[in-house]
């Protein structure tokens, strides 16, 4: 989990506040994709917000060659939703 620059997200006619950013992969086929579960949640971390995102190439590859490919992986994330890592 990281912490996030706080958003603002419409839930079941209110607004909350996503302060947390939960990534985790769910299919890796080892050659060419990767798919992950992302969440935004709130401070006590309930979730607001979730879906499924696909890594191709040449992220990919990318990914693969980082020193820290979890940071690289939320980076990545953080950029296609949209947010901005804490």
């Amino acid at each position: 989990m990281k912490q996030i620059q706080p958003i603002q997200i419409w839930v079941n006619g209110s607004l909350q506040t996503a302060t947390v950013f939960n990534l985790i992969i769910i299919n890796d086929n080892l050659n060419n994709s990767a798919t992950f579960y992302w969440q935004l949640l709130d401070s006590a971390e309930v979730r607001l917000a979730d879906g499924n995102l696909t890594m191709g190439e040449p992220q990919y590859d990318q990914w693969g060659t980082s020193s820290d490919v979890n940071q690289w992986a939320y980076e990545w994330a953080a950029t296609k939703l949209n947010i901005t890592l804490a």
